[in-house]
């Protein structure tokens, strides 16, 4: 219970959230409506208790980076597709996940992948000049996400991603974009999508077996060592560890592929830009992980208010990185934010696109590496003109554009004549 010395939260009237209902808007409006009447650390309500969006960086410091053990993950919406993997672990389940998996994805472990990011980049930009010489018109946000899961599985498997392989995970994306509408009950989600959810396991399982055979290096390989010595790595677990690199592993990286040649085509002038400040621009409005849910397990304080045990939490970065106290012209697209001298926030947690603390995204190093890398062929070589662009976001696990994006190709300033 709130006291006189910490208050409760100040919360969105009920009127505000009766008009958004009524106004079917995305769940973004609430929490931009919510953020922009009452602050940083705000309330409101879908039912009978208050729900706490977190948007201020000191706040955020306080919830992601200060205190993660009074503000845990209680149950992933992605649990039916990614089952006990690292995304949706917990307890010392979650602490041993992920520090078995923290070593190939940083520092001197992230130097065996470099060269099948590398390969896989090559495959594409080979095959975006097959684009240009016929003028054929192609899919770009297909491209990038043939691009990620190709890299991905490279870096799984220690193989590339094969014409089977790639029609079979194309059910991983379905699955990932149907979460927003599935049903509530955990049965009946799992029912609607489960045609899918087999595939997805048959080509898990197959992997695995094909990895048990042979000895070619990835992370499934020392997922399987892991098995040979902790009985907990059962196949299960190995499969979920598997899916979970998989929708982590590209699905964010494609989409903010993505992003950022829509941003590009609405500004020309950015193209020769650096690719690791595109990259982070894009990433500032369009976060990897836009929305950050917590529960709280402990009576705390935050920014002066009393938060109750048992209250869900929300953390934005989608709304931290557009915040005009923070960034100034939010809306702009402005790489220049991110090269030397360029104006963004001091405070840490004023830009956090792969999470912040304990639980920040393990593939942040492999996801910036495979961007740039692909970048750094692509920009020079074409020019991308789109012969549509959607007009909206869709805001599920990513923040991805709500539809099909053709595209065509010219020779850029630094291909070949």
């Amino acid at each position: 219970m709130a006291t006189e010395a910490h208050p409760a939260v100040p919360e969105l009237p009920v009127e505000a959230v009766e008009q958004w209902r009524a106004e079917g808007a995305d769940l973004v409006d609430l929490l931009t409506r919510a953020q922009r009447g009452l602050g940083g650390i705000a309330a409101f309500r879908l039912g009978p208790t208050p729900t706490v969006l977190v948007t201020d960086p000191a706040a955020v410091q306080h919830v992601l980076g200060r205190h993660p053990d009074r503000y845990v993950k209680r149950s992933h919406r992605a649990r039916m597709l990614v089952g006990d993997g690292v995304l949706s672990a917990t307890g010392d389940a979650w602490k041993r996940q992920r520090r078995l998996l923290q070593s190939q994805f940083t520092g001197t472990g992230m130097r065996r992948y470099e060269q099948r990011i590398a390969e896989a980049a090559r495959r594409t930009a080979d095959r975006w000049a097959g684009y240009a010489r016929s003028g054929e018109t192609f899919d770009l946000g297909e491209e990038m996400r043939r691009f990620a899961l190709d890299t991905i599985w490279r870096a799984l498997t220690g193989h590339p991603l094969d014409d089977h392989a790639e029609s079979e995970l194309r059910a991983v994306e379905r699955v990932v974009a149907a979460m927003p509408t599935l049903p509530t009950d955990a049965a009946d989600a799992r029912d609607a999508v489960a045609a899918d959810l087999a595939r997805i396991d048959a080509i898990a399982q197959a992997a695995i077996d094909a990895a048990r055979g042979s000895e070619a290096p990835g992370v499934l390989r020392v997922l399987l060592d892991a098995g040979a010595q902790h009985p907990e790595y059962t196949d299960r677990l190995i499969r979920d560890e598997l899916v979970t690199l998989l929708v982590a592993g590209h699905e964010t990286t494609a989409t903010t592929l993505t992003w950022l040649y829509l941003l590009l085509d609405r500004h020309p002038e950015a193209r020769t830009a650096d690719p690791q400040a595109l990259v982070s621009e894009t990433l500032r409005l369009y976060p990897a992980a836009w929305m950050l849910p917590r529960h709280a397990v402990e009576d705390d304080v935050i920014a002066g208010h009393h938060i109750p045990a048992g209250t869900d939490v929300l953390v934005c970065p989608y709304l931290t990185h557009r915040d005009p106290a923070l960034w100034p012209d939010p809306e702009q697209f402005d790489p220049t934010r991110f090269t030397p001298g360029g104006t963004r926030p001091a405070h840490l947690a004023a830009y956090f696109p792969f999470g912040l603390g304990a639980r920040a995204c393990l593939g942040t190093q492999f996801a910036l590496r495979e961007t740039t890398t692909l970048l750094e062929l692509l920009l020079p070589a074409h020019t991308v003109t789109f012969r549509s662009t959607p007009t909206r976001a869709a805001y599920s696990i990513t923040v991805r554009p709500d539809g099909p994006t053709p595209a065509v190709l010219s020779r850029g300033a630094g291909s070949p004549e």
